[in-house]
């Protein structure tokens, strides 16, 4: 591997995750001349500015120029940048290479590789596969959960696990080095992100290269119940295992919702194939709670519980959620930002069978609204139009009953009124909180 000590190497997008401030870092510890651009202005990046406090790293914010992609050795893209972002156009017609922070570790990590992507349940899966693995092995966990291993890259051996959440922007970079893991677990494959790749088909592509790439003594963990997931295995050279409910000995679970149950199972497949067996992988998953904007109970008000599931950024996750809980029980918050995403079909439908309320918000949430007012049913759902998510707060506190749940499990992005759903999940907790005062 090339050093990268004295090459000029441009990070473009640092933003707020991690994975960018993380490689910056990395890269001065490398010997490289670091310069971040951002078209973020430095008041807007100042929690990631602060990590990178001291560090002998020139800043272009507020704006891109072309020359710094132009003239580096090498830049180090935001897999949130497309890749037919002008610049990163310039730098490759200039001859520079562009690469990811992933690509940076995949490249240098000498260790077995779990890799796990899926629309809805990576997040969840690779936080349960790192559990029941932890005990047995050295495990490493990172990726698309905002973990960066870079830094850990010298205490990594070759006998170690390295456990990655890949979202479809980080394989489609590693599509570009034609790279699979060891072991590919794909949980479940719907529509989402077609803003960054073009297509629902290009989405799905992208990936595709969890399994593309893999060899005849590779696995790939596939999501039986799911067709797009399951679909991979017309790809795969490797040995292809199915995980699924039917006929599977379930889990004793803290976390709620059967889709957990099927992330759990899907855990447990991965971890099998290491030499994990049932009892190993149930003790090991015992206390898991699940992670935050999950399906997480905030609190309980008079009576009426209140759950913040706003990483539901796709219908299905949405409706996902509401089965979590008993039909005409749950006070739904719904809506939010588009992405594109115009098929509702199936979430109105669940929600006029299975919903007591239907609290409308965000750019869809009139959408959302006309539809189910359109097809409404004696016994359907009765629908609010709110707005915004305080307006259907404050409409829930008046509606639900003892025995209800208060669910924000919106089925679409938060763009249109929160800079991500961390945000707009935080917003939820802060007006339960105040609630409870």
């Amino acid at each position: 591997m090339q050093s990268l000590s004295g090459q000029r190497v441009t990070v473009a997008g640092l933003g707020h995750f991690g994975g960018n401030i993380a490689a910056a870092k990395w890269l001065v510890q490398q010997g490289a001349h670091v310069l971040v651009t951002d078209t973020a202005t430095e008041e807007k990046l100042a929690d990631s500015l602060k990590l990178l406090a001291g560090l002998p790293i020139e800043y272009r914010l507020g704006e891109h120029l072309t020359s710094d992609f132009t003239a580096a050795d090498l830049v180090v893209a935001s897999p949130a940048i497309k890749p037919c972002n002008e610049f990163l156009a310039a730098a490759k017609n200039a001859g520079v290479p562009v690469t990811t922070e992933i690509r940076l570790f995949i490249e240098r990590c000498p260790a077995r590789v779990i890799g796990i992507t899926g629309t809805k349940g990576k997040s969840t899966t690779t936080a349960m596969l790192g559990k029941i693995l932890q005990p047995k092995f050295q495990t490493w966990v990172g990726g698309n959960n905002g973990v960066s291993l870079l830094a850990d890259l010298p205490n990594i051996t070759k006998g170690d696990l390295v456990v990655l959440e890949l979202s479809s922007f980080m394989l489609y970079y590693l599509g570009q080095v034609q790279w699979s893991p060891h072991i590919a677990l794909v949980t479940m494959l719907a529509v989402d992100h077609v803003d960054w790749h073009g297509t629902v088909e290009a989405y799905h592509d992208a990936k595709a290269n969890l399994v593309r790439y893999q060899g005849v003594g590779d696995y790939a963990v596939l999501n039986e119940d799911d067709p797009g997931a399951a679909g991979l295995s017309r790809l795969a050279r490797s040995r292809v295992i199915f995980y699924g409910l039917e006929n599977r000995k379930r889990f004793a679970l803290q976390t709620l919702g059967i889709h957990n149950q099927l992330n759990a199972q899907g855990a447990f497949a991965a971890a099998q194939i290491l030499g994990v067996d049932w009892s190993e992988a149930q003790a090991a998953l015992a206390d898991f709670t699940g992670l935050p904007h999950r399906l997480e109970i905030v609190g309980e008000v008079a009576g009426v519980q209140y759950v913040n599931d706003s990483i539901a950024t796709v219908p299905d996750a949405a409706i996902a959620g509401l089965d979590a809980f008993p039909a005409k029980k749950v006070v739904q918050i719904v809506g939010g930002s588009g992405k594109k995403l115009a098929v509702i079909t199936a979430l109105c439908g669940a929600l006029t069978e299975r919903a007591k309320a239907v609290l409308c918000i965000g750019e869809t949430g009139a959408k959302i609204a006309d539809t189910l007012e359109k097809t409404h049913t004696p016994n359907g759902a009765a629908v609010y139009r709110c707005g915004d998510l305080k307006t259907a707060m404050g409409v829930a506190r008046g509606i639900a009953t003892t025995g209800d749940v208060v669910l924000l499990s919106p089925g679409f992005a938060s763009f249109d009124q929160f800079a991500n759903f961390e945000q707009r999940g935080e917003a939820f907790r802060q007006i339960v909180r105040e609630m409870v005062r």
